[in-house]
């Protein structure tokens, strides 16, 4: 997805307004508090840092970093660095790591999950959550007619598109077992899903005006099937449903 697309803003408020109350509970389940450092990866827009700003107070620090900035806004609060995850040494060390609907779109995930590793403190926490396309494939889980159906083939034409530019559709449910791998301890993982809601149809739009271009150039879609579609979730009462969102936590052991 390009932040810098019209659309971008849209699906940013979408995604907090769906998965932040949920991130939110696991980052507190850390034992987060003031004074702790905390690196937010890919963050993409303000909503998780500048809530981990007011946790962690004026004694703490929050480093925000993405390859694309536009939309980090910031009033001092926490601090934006450009950053490829990928490439780029970690910002330092940090009680609490952070990364969501991340790694997923990263070809080179494996060496970006090791930096996020090795950016943890001996005693902090690593915080993953990543989709799991997957293991729930359907935008319209309850297929009823023909508008779902139709829903169900436009979001596995999106799928196809991920898989073409390197995303792992399995990537979510593998976390537990690459954290206990690295050598983290106290792992656990759950999983979440949104399936209907005004912020579902919202994101849905989004996701596939930024996508329907890529949808035309590779014959995945036509444009009569496309403007159907946004049709039916703007007019139609649609159950859209989320890929899982597999959140997994582990702690560095203390030296």
């Amino acid at each position: 997805m390009d932040n810098a697309q019209a659309e971008a803003g849209a699906r940013f408020g979408a995604l907090a307004e769906l998965f932040d109350p949920w991130t939110h509970r696991h980052l507190l389940a850390t034992g987060l508090r003031a004074g702790w450092h905390c690196w937010e990866v890919g963050a993409g827009s303000p909503g998780v840092p500048a809530w981990l700003a007011k946790r962690v107070g004026p004694g703490g620090r929050v480093v925000a970093t993405d390859i694309d900035t536009s939309w980090l806004t910031t009033t001092g609060r926490y601090e934006v660095l450009r950053h490829d995850v990928a490439a780029d040494e970690p910002p330092g060390t940090f009680d609490l790591v952070h990364a969501r609907l991340l790694l997923t779109h990263v070809p080179q995930r494996d060496a970006a999950l090791a930096a996020l590793i090795h950016a943890v403190r001996p005693g902090g926490w690593l915080v993953i959550e990543d989709a799991d396309p997957a293991l729930q494939p359907l935008l319209c889980p309850d297929e009823h007619g023909p508008a779902e159906v139709l829903g169900n083939r436009l979001r596995g034409a999106f799928r196809t598109l991920l898989a073409d530019r390197g995303a792992d559709l399995e990537f979510g449910r593998t976390l537990p077992r690459r954290l206990r791998a690295a050598g983290l301890i106290d792992i656990a993982a759950d999983a979440y899903f949104p399936m209907t809601g005004p912020a579902c149809a919202v994101l849905e739009r989004a996701t596939v005006l930024q996508i329907r271009d890529r949808l035309l150039a590779a014959n995945l879609a036509t444009e009569q099937e496309i403007a159907e579609h946004l049709a039916n979730v703007a007019q139609r009462p649609m159950d859209l449903a989320t890929a899982p969102l597999i959140t997994a936590w582990g702690r560095r052991p203390p030296t």
